[in-house]
């Protein structure tokens, strides 16, 4: 649900694949840093205390920008090239209380 200035705010809760953490977190760096170019920004990333998780709050200017982010081909070659070893996430949309 975006606000009414039309940002979209989002929480990824990202789980690894158990052994393959560390490739994991590199690949979250990766994806991460093609947030700007779709008008998004990373506000928090938090790592779980068993290193098995983390949490991101993220914002976007707007929707589209989150489905172009989610449509880049360099988001989806990095993802195909980790294979089995990629984490799961499970993205939900937020708003201030």
């Amino acid at each position: 649900m975006a606000d009414r200035a039309g940002v979209l705010t989002l929480v990824a809760i990202v789980e690894f694949a158990v052994g393959a953490e560390a490739a994991g977190q590199r690949y979250e760096d990766a994806v991460l840093a093609l947030l700007e170019r779709h008008g998004g920004r990373l506000e928090r990333r938090l790592r779980g205390t068993d290193g098995q998780a983390e949490v991101h709050v993220i914002r976007f200017d707007g929707r589209a920008g989150y489905e172009s982010f989610l449509a880049d081909p360099e988001r989806a070659a990095l993802r195909t090239a980790l294979g089995e070893a990629a984490p799961t996430t499970r993205v939900i949309e937020v708003h201030e209380g």
